[in-house]
C-alpha cells in the first residue's frame, strides 16, 4: 500500500481574468481595437454597442486662455478633488503640500466617436511599393524583389544582406528566381527614392547617395570636394584629421570648410523605426487646461461599449437543446463576461494613472515641459494602489495629447537631481540646459564637459563631469573636439 502524506504549500496563481486584464492593459489603442474586433468575430456572446452622445457641455468665457477642446463636448464628467490623505508624495513634505493645494481634476469618462484622432498612413514599405509601381518598367517581378529588400532593412534603414541573401529569400519565400543584376538594380532604385539613402550598407554610402541625389548632375566645387572626401578620406573626416585631408587633396582650409559644410547638411538618419512601422500615434488621452483646472478626456473609441449579449441566454434554460450545445454557449458566455470585465478594468486603470500623472506633473500640463518634475513609477503605484508591473503595462505605448504636443506616458518618468536650493530637478530639464548651452557655444572653442558642469553649477545644478558626459552621449552630441570648427 503506497504511503499517503499531506503537504501544505503556497503558490501564486493568476486567474484567467487577471491574465486577460493584463494582456488588454498593455495593448496600445490601435491593437486593442483590433483585439476587440477579433473577439467579436470569435464569440457570438459578445455584441458591439456604439454609444453616441450629441449633448454639449457648457463652458464659461471668463477665462481668455481657456482653449476649445474635446472636453467641451462632454457633459458626463467625474471630478476628483485631491485630499491630504490621497495626495501623499513619496519624495518630501514640500511635494505633499503641493499635491494638496492643486486645483480640481476632471476626467471625462464618456466614450465618443468624434474624438480627435490621427490620420492613418501607409506603412513605409507600402508607400515605397506604391511609388515604385508607378515607375516605368517596374512590374510584379521587380516589386517582389523590392518588397524583399525593404523587409530586410534594420531599424536605421540599412541593408546588411548581400544580393545573394536577398536572392535566397526570394526563392524560399516567393519561389521566384532573381539574378544579381536585378537585385542590385532594384537596390539602386530604392536608395535614390525619397528619403534617399535607404537600403545602403553603411553611413559613407548613405551620404554619397544623398549627395548625388541632392546635387543632381550639376555639382558645385564644394559638392565635388565633399564627394572626394567621402570617397577617399572618410575615416580621416570621422577622426578629425583635417590637416591630412587638406594636404592629400591639395585643398585650402576654406575649401575643406565648405566641403564639410555640404556633408554636415546631409541626413545620417533619414529612416527610423517609427518611419518603418508606418504606424501613427492615436493619443489615449487629451489633457487640457480649462478655466483653472485640468481636464483629461479618455479617447475610448476602442471601448466600443462591448457587452454580453442576451440573445443566447434562453438556450441555457432550454432542456431540449443538446447538452453539448448548452455547454458551448456557457463557455462562450463566461468568456464574454471575462472580456467585457477586462475592458472595463483597463479603462479604470488608465483613468487612475492619468489622474495621478496630472497631480504629480501638474506644472508640466499647465506651463510646459520645462516644469516637469522627477517621477518614478513607484510613486504612481503607491498613489493609485496598483502594483509596479501594472503601472509599467499601463504607460507602455500609451500617449497623451497636450497643448505642448503629444507625449508617451513614459516621458513623464525620469530621475532627478537636487539643486543648490534643495529642490529636485528632472534630468530632462538638465539635458535641455546642456543642449541650449552647447547650441550657443563658440564653435571655434567648444565647451568641454568640465566647463559645462561648471556652468550648470552656476545655475544651482551640481553635477559631475562624468554625468555631463553621460547625458551628452544620450543626446547623441559629440565631444568638444569633434564639435570644433575645422579652421
Amino acid at each position: 500500500m503506497p504511503d499517503i502524506t499531506l503537504q501544505q504549500s503556497q503558490r501564486a496563481q493568476l486567474s484567467v481574468q487577471q491574465i486577460l486584464s493584463s494582456q488588454l492593459l498593455q495593448l496600445p489603442l490601435q491593437q486593442l481595437e483590433q483585439r476587440i474586433y477579433d473577439e467579436l468575430q470569435e464569440n457570438p456572446m459578445l455584441e458591439l454597442v456604439e454609444e453616441k452622445d450629441s449633448s454639449v457641455a457648457e463652458q464659461g468665457d471668463d477665462d481668455p486662455d481657456a482653449e476649445a477642446s474635446p472636453g467641451e463636448m462632454f457633459d458626463s464628467v467625474e471630478r476628483f478633488e485631491p485630499s491630504s490623505s490621497g495626495s501623499e508624495h513619496t519624495r518630501d513634505e514640500k511635494s505633499k503640500e503641493q499635491d494638496v493645494s492643486l486645483p480640481n481634476f476632471t476626467v471625462d469618462r464618456t466614450p465618443r466617436d468624434n474624438f480627435v484622432q490621427a490620420v492613418q498612413h501607409d506603412s513605409f514599405e507600402e508607400g515605397m511599393l506604391r511609388e515604385l509601381a508607378l515607375k516605368e518598367g517596374i512590374g510584379p517581378h521587380q516589386l517582389l524583389i523590392a518588397s524583399e529588400i525593404l523587409g530586410n532593412l534594420d531599424e536605421d534603414g540599412y541593408l546588411h544582406d548581400a544580393p545573394a541573401m536577398v536572392q535566397e529569400s526570394l526563392q524560399a519565400n516567393h519561389g521566384i528566381d532573381a539574378d544579381d543584376g536585378e537585385v542590385i538594380e532594384m537596390m539602386h532604385v530604392i536608395q535614390r527614392m525619397d528619403p534617399p539613402g535607404i537600403a545602403v550598407s553603411d553611413l559613407r554610402e548613405r551620404l554619397l547617395v544623398q549627395l548625388e541625389v541632392s546635387t543632381g548632375g550639376e555639382r558645385s566645387p564644394a559638392a565635388r570636394h565633399a564627394a572626394t572626401v567621402l570617397e577617399e578620406h572618410f575615416d580621416d573626416l570621422l577622426n578629425n584629421r583635417h590637416d591630412k585631408i587638406v594636404r592629400r587633396l591639395h585643398l585650402t582650409p576654406a575649401q575643406l570648410e565648405e566641403a564639410v559644410g555640404v556633408i554636415t547638411s546631409l541626413d545620417p538618419h533619414p529612416f527610423s523605426a517609427e518611419t518603418g512601422s508606418g504606424g501613427y500615434i492615436v493619443p489615449d488621452f487629451i489633457v487640457t487646461y480649462e478655466q483653472g483646472r485640468l481636464v483629461a478626456v479618455l479617447n475610448d473609441r476602442s471601448n466600443l461599449s462591448v457587452q454580453v449579449s442576451d440573445a443566447y441566454r434562453d438556450v441555457l434554460k432550454n432542456r431540449s437543446v443538446p447538452k453539448q450545445d448548452r455547454q458551448f454557449v456557457r463557455q462562450k458566455l463566461n468568456r464574454a463576461k471575462e472580456f467585457s470585465s477586462a475592458i472595463a478594468q483597463r479603462r479604470h486603470t488608465l483613468l487612475k494613472v492619468i489622474e495621478a500623472l496630472m497631480q504629480f506633473q501638474y506644472g508640466f500640463f499647465v506651463a510646459g515641459p520645462e516644469k516637469i518634475v522627477p517621477l518614478v513609477m513607484k510613486d504612481v503605484a503607491e498613489k493609485t494602489g496598483f502594483d509596479l508591473s501594472t503601472i509599467s503595462r499601463a504607460v507602455n505605448g500609451k500617449y497623451v495629447q497636450t497643448r505642448f504636443g503629444t507625449f508617451e506616458l513614459k516621458y513623464f518618468f525620469s530621475g532627478g537631481m537636487t539643486t543648490g536650493e534643495g529642490e529636485e530637478m528632472s534630468t530632462r530639464i538638465i539635458k535641455q540646459h546642456l543642449k541650449e548651452m552647447i547650441e550657443a557655444e563658440d564653435s571655434r572653442k567648444p565647451l568641454s564637459d568640465d566647463r559645462l558642469a561648471g556652468m550648470l553649477e552656476k545655475k544651482g545644478i551640481r553635477i559631475a563631469r562624468r554625468t555631463v558626459a553621460k547625458y551628452r552621449e544620450q543626446m547623441q552630441i559629440p565631444v568638444a573636439r569633434l564639435r570644433k570648427k575645422i579652421f
